[in-house]
């Protein structure tokens, strides 16, 4: 049997492709809301995981547009967009006209404008969603999302955006705003981690007490969301990712090559974009996005404290 056939009273069938931090958490936001969700991933286990809270587990992207006339996409960039659209099983061939592709991925706005337009010659809407909060807010259905894309996409998906988030920001009636914003907004996150990083790190050099120096400045002008939510994890000495190193190599690749476009100077983000970098580089990539501050020659870091949280719950900042 079709699921969607069985679907609730007033639920909607829709697929979610990718169960990481934030897709995992996107997913059971949208079960708890009602709806029937099929789910894919490059890891078979997750998706069959996710069949014992009540979804349904789908081999491929394309069997996945079989059943839902709504996907969503949370995968970490746009080459992995590109091919669950438009590579070897892609979802995109499979699609009913009338569809819609949400694409939640931090990318190019260039590239999420030109993707609206490919899926618009297949009858396919599109909405560009990059979307913020860290997994915790996903866990919970309060997300941020960024959104641009036709009326008509938001009628067919508005209930489904409310269910994983608490905002949802309409940026614009075509796609590229939202992406815009959201690159904007990890300008903000890359450098203010990076000067985290580096307000820490001179602490440590100094010999200031770390735990101290934390409590400090989260009570103190000086505080910031990322230095209240990343620290922690370097206090612990836990450099567990939940947003890698190289994932703000790339985001502030895409923010310099945005600036680039229109020649604006971006002297903060050169910069932090070169410590995750010189991170990178020195064998850091996949740690979190915290061990930027592994770059810092002359100090000590804390040692790895087994059995503590490295990550608040709720910092007493917005969420990223």
């Amino acid at each position: 049997m079709n699921s969607s056939d069985s679907a609730p009273g007033g639920a909607q069938p829709v697929g979610v492709i990718g169960l990481g931090a934030m897709g995992g958490g996107m997913a059971r936001s949208l079960r708890r809301a009602g709806h029937t969700v099929h789910v894919v991933d490059v890891r078979a286990e997750a998706a069959r995981a996710f069949t014992t809270e009540g979804g349904f587990a789908c081999q491929s992207p394309v069997e996945l547009a079989q059943q839902c006339k709504v996907i969503i996409s949370v995968v970490i960039n746009a080459a992995q967009t590109e091919a669950v659209l438009f590579g070897e099983n892609g979802c995109a061939g499979a699609m009913r006209p009338g569809s819609v592709f949400v694409m939640c991925s931090t990318v190019d706005p260039q590239w999420s404008a030109a993707t609206e337009e490919r899926l618009a010659e297949r009858g396919i809407l599109y909405l560009d969603a990059p979307i913020s909060g860290g997994a915790a807010k996903a866990q919970a259905g309060q997300i941020t999302m960024m959104t641009a894309g036709r009326p008509e996409a938001y009628q067919k998906c508005g209930a489904l955006l409310d269910a994983m988030a608490a905002k949802v920001y309409r940026l614009g009636d075509r796609a590229g705003a939202g992406s815009k914003v959201k690159v904007i907004n990890q300008l903000l996150a890359g450098v203010h981690i990076a000067a985290a990083a580096e307000a820490l790190a001179l602490g440590l050099r100094e010999g200031v007490d770390p735990d101290a120096l934390y409590e400090v400045i989260t009570h103190s002008a000086g505080n910031s969301w990322m230095f209240e939510n990343r620290m922690p994890h370097v206090l612990s000495g836990d450099y567990t990712p939940l947003s890698a190193v190289d994932i703000f190599v790339k985001d502030l690749g895409l923010v310099l090559d945005l600036a680039r476009s229109s020649k604006f100077p971006l002297p903060l983000s050169s910069t932090a974009h070169q410590m995750f970098m010189q991170a990178s580089s020195a064998g850091f990539a996949k740690e979190d996005d915290s061990a930027v501050i592994k770059i810092f020659p002359g100090i000590t870091l804390p040692a790895a404290k087994p059995g503590v949280a490295s990550i608040p719950i709720e910092p007493k900042g917005k969420a990223k």
